[in-house]
């Protein structure tokens, strides 16, 4: 996000203040049809009711997955119809595929959703045990493994609810169940034993500067998690009820200007490629060749992805696009866009009023 939430200051007046209140009023005006609910009654999960498929956007190839985004204006995941490149919830709610919020949904209310699902950061999909589940954090604290469709609670914590002293920025699952958490104000990567119930409590924990991605490597059977200025890779160790974490890699990131923190940001695997997994930092979009331990900008279509402060990065294997966001200039919040673009072949998807931050394919894996 923005300099300042990174940073690890407090934003509690901005909390319980205006901003809070804008959020919920963008929400009510944004639910699909058929979805309007008190305020206190704001629904978890929404399924489009659209009665026919619309014909695809221009440009948008057959076969084009659903774009996950996190909506900040809203506080709300959205899993949009990829087939409309102007998305508009208020006038045509068949757009929406499925959302989630955790507000006003009595599953989630330990968390203190009114506190902590403040800012959505993060999601992605991921099968475990043939249920499909997104993780998603907030950065005043919610973290959470949510089932999809239902959106049942499999796992979900709450670190220091209402103010951003974590600020945990993203999540993934291992094939035990235990769900790991990057906190970037906190340095911390942490390892919760999830699979012991929705609510537990006990993790292992290692400190890493600007703790922002995380990506488990199937293959390698290591936690890859990006932070300021590393690439760490750790062993996963003890039990799925008492976990560990142990260090057996660290590489630089690369340095835009000498002396300056690299900043990195978004993690995620390269799919198709699973040798390679996509960094982005403050000043570039890369990917790292596991294999060789380097840095490379060798893939095609880098002339128009590799820029600045991409905040989210991925492709889909069968059409061959990568679809990014970066923030927009003059919306609310510094961090936001309306738009995610979309490279090979180049286009963009708009939301309507929307504040998005970060925006993922659909490939449940």
């Amino acid at each position: 996000m923005s300099a300042g939430l990174s940073g690890g200051l407090s934003r509690r007046g901005l909390l319980t203040g205006a901003a809070g209140a804008v959020a919920g009023a963008g929400l009510a005006g944004a639910l699909p049809a058929g979805a309007a609910h008190a305020a206190s009654e704001v629904p978890t999960v929404s399924p489009s009711a659209a009665p026919a498929p619309p014909a695809p956007g221009p440009g948008v190839p057959p076969g084009t997955p659903p774009v996950l985004v996190t909506e900040q204006a809203s506080k709300r995941l959205l899993l949009l119809d990829p087939r409309r490149r102007v998305w508009d919830p208020a006038a045509e709610p068949g757009v929406v595929r499925w959302q989630f919020s955790p507000l006003g949904d009595p599953r989630y209310r330990d968390l203190q959703p009114e506190v902590s699902w403040v800012y959505p950061c993060e999601a992605k999909v991921r099968v475990h045990r043939k249920r499909t589940l997104v993780l998603t954090t907030a950065s005043f604290g919610f973290v959470a493994a949510v089932e999809y469709p239902t959106g049942r609670r499999y796992w979900g914590a709450a670190l220091g609810p209402g103010d951003d002293l974590f600020n945990p920025h993203s999540a993934e699952i291992l094939p035990d169940g235990n769900v790991a958490v990057a906190c970037s104000s906190g340095a911390l990567v942490r390892l919760y034993a999830a699979s012991l119930g929705p609510g537990a409590t006990r993790y292992a924990e290692d400190r890493l500067k600007g703790a922002h991605g995380l990506h488990w490597d199937r293959a390698r059977r290591v936690l890859w998690a990006l932070g300021d200025d590393d690439l760490v890779a750790y062993a996963v160790g003890g039990t799925s009820a008492r976990p560990t974490l142990t260090r057996t890699s660290v590489t630089p990131l690369p340095v835009a200007v000498p002396g300056k923190t690299a900043g990195g940001h978004d993690l995620f695997p390269v799919a198709g490629r699973p040798g390679r997994l996509w960094v982005t930092t403050n000043a570039g979009v890369f990917q790292y060749d596991r294999r060789h331990g380097t840095f490379v900008r060798d893939y095609p279509g880098h002339e128009l992805i590799d820029r600045a402060s991409v905040k989210a990065v991925g492709n889909d294997p069968r059409t061959g696009q990568v679809l990014s966001t970066v923030p927009e200039k003059g919306l609310e919040e510094t961090w936001w866009t309306t738009k995610v673009g979309v490279h090979r072949p180049t286009g963009t998807y708009t939301l309507v009023n929307g504040g998005i931050y970060k925006a993922r394919w659909w490939l449940p894996r």
